[in-house]
């Protein structure tokens, strides 16, 4: 027999269930989180050829648009803390896809280049990486995919400045 009150009864499994399927699809931090991992299991599954994560992916892109970029800058641009750009570097570097080398007039500044290797990685992923993003969004009606990334940009220019590594936006 249970002494405790009805309101002290541990839910029933429906009821559980019901609570995070309710709360859970309604919470922008959670649906964002599960997105990002869908994106990172579609990128992996079409990019696994060339062992390069979607963190390395950008900094590769990043370095290839700005050729020489201080590693500072280079995190301002994709987003990037400190230390782990600085671990993604290394094992980029030890993948002969980037140089790293000291500035001429500051020794303490890293400029980055990306080798004629990752240049050639680059362009060999382009439609893999492509197709990967497509996948992301391909449930959402062909017209409002481009409404989506405004709104997905909107609200990370909105919030930059909460990030762990704010972006330089603009």
């Amino acid at each position: 027999m249970n002494d405790l009150p009805d309101s002290a009864a541990p839910p029933s499994a429906d009821a559980t269930s019901s609570f995070y399927r309710n709360h859970l699809s309604h919470r922008a931090g959670f649906l964002i989180r599960r997105l990002h991992q869908i994106h990172l299991s579609l990128f992996a599954e079409e990019c696994a050829d060339f062992g390069v994560t979607p963190v390395q992916y950008s900094i590769l892109t990043v370095a290839a648009v700005h050729p020489d970029i201080d590693q500072a800058s280079l995190g301002h641009e994709v987003g990037v803390d400190r230390a782990t750009l600085a671990n993604v570097i290394a094992r980029l570097k030890a993948h002969g896809l980037i140089s790293r080398s000291k500035k001429a007039t500051d020794r303490r500044v890293n400029l980055i280049r990306v080798t004629a290797r990752g240049s050639a990685v680059l362009a060999q992923m382009d439609g893999a990486a492509q197709r990967a993003h497509e996948r992301t969004v391909a449930a959402l009606p062909e017209n409002e995919r481009a409404l989506f990334i405004s709104y997905l940009s909107y609200l990370v220019e909105a919030g930059n400045e909460h990030g762990r590594a704010p972006l330089r936006i603009g």
